[in-house]
């Protein structure tokens, strides 16, 4: 690293990233600078870039730092690096397109850091077809009342409910209340299909798990003391933050990964962006295998159609 205040240097595997306003805090309540969050980043370099690879890629940005405005950033502006790749996705209601980051290198993370991002909200779909998702993402979303405790019941139940398909998730914490799984699946269905099996899921949790879980759509009409299981997350254009992504709260909490073992002690609070990077040294990216066998989807979409048949109503318009 080269340079000092207002700007430094900061090689990445052989690229140069400039970092403006090293010293700007983002993080008032810990004292977190950009270059804090550089350097961050850099520690779970592997982890991030895995989460991130080849998809498209929604910019969470504080410009100001926390106590500023957030900026939701879906282009990669003009005066780029000219090594930055891209990938264009296309929103055919409103008749456009972005040129969404396209993160296949740290530098890239680092680069968008010194953007003054702060989170990553990967696509569940990559550039080779940004329209047949290879992701399935299961968000455990507790509402307001709904205790953690029923957060690591519920996703005990999810696992249960994967073993017996027979597909293997891989567990994070948001960097919030909840937990998500993602699943590796074969890139064969669009949205609207992967949207349908996830339902179904959703659905056959709820019913082992119907005093804890809901599915019901529409926010209002939900029981405050339940867990959600959100398959709405598998729409087109809905993004959640990646593993290793930091979350833009005054704790500066991480979403990371973890097994399936440490749910039933797990505490989402003990993974900031000062603990993570000592977790990450000794164990790891625990997501390290996810890419090592897709799982179809088609015991699902037949749970899917079975429900449809029984007159239960597939996914509401997300969009």
């Amino acid at each position: 690293m080269a340079g000092s205040s207002p700007a430094t240097t900061v090689e990445v595997d052989g690229y140069e990233v400039r970092v403006s306003n090293p010293d700007r805090i983002y993080f008032p309540d810990l004292g977190l600078t950009k270059l804090d969050l550089v350097h961050y980043y850099l520690s779970v370099g592997d982890g991030i870039v895995r989460a991130l690879r080849e998809r498209p890629c929604m910019l969470h940005r504080f410009p100001d730092g926390l106590a500023g405005e957030k900026v939701h950033q879906k282009r990669v502006p003009h005066g780029a690096p000219p090594w930055l790749e891209t990938v264009r996705v296309k929103f055919p209601r409103y008749n456009r397109h972005a040129d969404e980051l396209c993160v296949t290198k740290p530098a890239d993370v680092a680069w968008a850091v010194q953007m003054s991002t702060v989170e990553f909200h990967p696509w569940n779909s990559r550039r080779a077809d940004t329209e047949k998702p290879d992701e399935w993402r299961i968000d455990l979303d507790p509402m307001p009342d709904c205790p953690f405790d029923r957060v690591r019941l519920v996703a005990g139940v999810a696992h249960e409910v994967l073993d017996s398909l027979g597909i293997t998730g891989y567990p994070k914490t948001s960097g919030g209340r909840g937990l998500h799984v993602y699943v590796r699946i074969e890139p064969r269905w669009g949205f609207s299909d992967v949207r349908r099996a996830a339902l179904a899921f959703a659905r056959e949790v709820e019913r082992r798990a119907p005093s804890d879980v809901t599915t019901t759509w529409w926010r209002k009409d939900r029981d405050p003391t339940k867990l959600f299981v959100d398959y709405n997350q598998n729409a087109r254009d809905h993004t959640i933050a990646s593993a290793y992504s930091i979350r833009g709260v005054p704790a500066a909490t991480v979403s990371t990964p973890i097994t399936w073992a440490e749910i039933p002690d797990v505490d989402p609070r003990d993974f900031t962006v000062k603990t993570v990077p000592a977790r990450f040294a000794e164990l790891g990216d625990l997501h390290a295998t996810i890419d090592d066998q897709p799982f179809t989807l088609e015991q699902l979409l037949e749970w899917a159609a079975r429900d449809e048949q029984a007159g239960l109503e597939g996914p509401a318009d997300a969009d």
